[in-house]
Formats: structure tokens, sequence, C-alpha cells
């Protein structure tokens, strides 16, 4: 995946903890002038991380409602919890794959800035400016690197939030009423 660039095949990637530590001990050791600019490389590629989540959330939840009003209605009405719970989370994955096939050139331009290992080529160079280079060096193929994974995480994690809701939400309905 895009994110492995430069670690050599059969070699652990580093964990969490030992990146943190080594972003830090950067900081650390430059001086006062250079550690402000040190700690903004931590929030490089936040501007392609926005870039990205707002239209995935606009996709997601526009094309959630009507996918599950139309599964709703294929269910019918003699639906017991079961068909339910199955409809709604089927709409959330369609809408969470959608969602996620479509914003991927958007997720594969934030991990290229947020990989990049010059701190000050991180910092000046723009998502735009990412996204046209993957298109220079890998075209469409480069843009959509990773989509499979992508929406493999996608749309069963947006599946079980909606179904979650919804059953959450039907529960306190019925408890509401009950009262």
């Amino acid at each position: 995946m895009q994110a492995q660039k430069g670690i050599p095949m059969g070699v652990k990637p580093p964990g969490m903890l030992k990146t943190l530590f080594g972003v830090l001990s950067v900081v650390k050791n430059e001086p006062m002038q250079n550690n402000f600019k040190g700690l903004f490389v931590l929030w490089t590629g936040v501007g392609a991380q926005l870039a990205r989540d707002v239209p995935f959330s606009a996709i997601c939840w526009s094309t959630l409602e009507p996918v599950r009003r139309r599964l709703l209605r294929l269910v019918g009405d003699e639906a017991n919890g079961a068909s339910i719970l199955g409809a709604n989370f089927s709409a959330g994955f369609i809408a969470g794959s959608i969602a996620a096939a479509a914003t991927c050139p958007l997720d594969v331009a934030k991990t290229r800035r947020q990989i990049e290992k010059d701190p000050m080529k991180a910092m000046k160079t723009s998502t735009r400016e990412t996204l046209m280079k993957v298109w220079r060096d890998g075209g469409v193929r480069g843009l959509f690197m990773g989509v499979g994974p992508r929406v493999g995480r996608a749309g069963p994690s947006v599946g079980i939030v909606v179904s979650f809701y919804e059953v959450v939400k039907h529960l306190v309905h019925q408890r509401q009423v009950a009262s």
C-alpha cells in the first residue's frame, strides 16, 4: 500500500509509539525557533484529511437515506427486527462503500502528504500538487491505489454505525412510549 513507501520488503514497519518518539526526538533536539516548524509537521496532511472527510460524509449521508428507504420498502410491513437491522446495515454498507470509493484519490493524497520524509517539502506541497504528481506517476491506477482495502473497511464500518444508531433509537423510542 502507499503508506509503506520506503520500507524494504520483509522489514516490520515501526509501531505508533516508536514513530511518535522519533518525531518528538527530532523536535526536542532542534533549536527553539525550529521547534515551532517541527511541530507543524505533525499537522501535515490535515488539509487533505478535511478535503477527503467532507466529501466522504456528504456522499455517504446523502446516499444512505434513499438506499435505506428503498431497502425497507423491499422488506415490507411484515418485517421483523432482524430484517430491519439487515436493511439498515446494508444501506450503511452501500453508502459507505460508494463514499469510500469516490474519495479514494483524496485519501491517497492525504497518505502521501503524511508519509513525506522531507518536512519542508511536506509543508510546502499542496493537496492539489500531490494529486497531480500521483496522476503523472500512476494515472487512474495511482489515484485509486488501495481502493479495495478502503472500501472493505468503510462499508462495514458505516453499516455497523447506522445499524447501532437505529437499534438505540428504536430502544429509546420504545422506552419513551412505555413511560
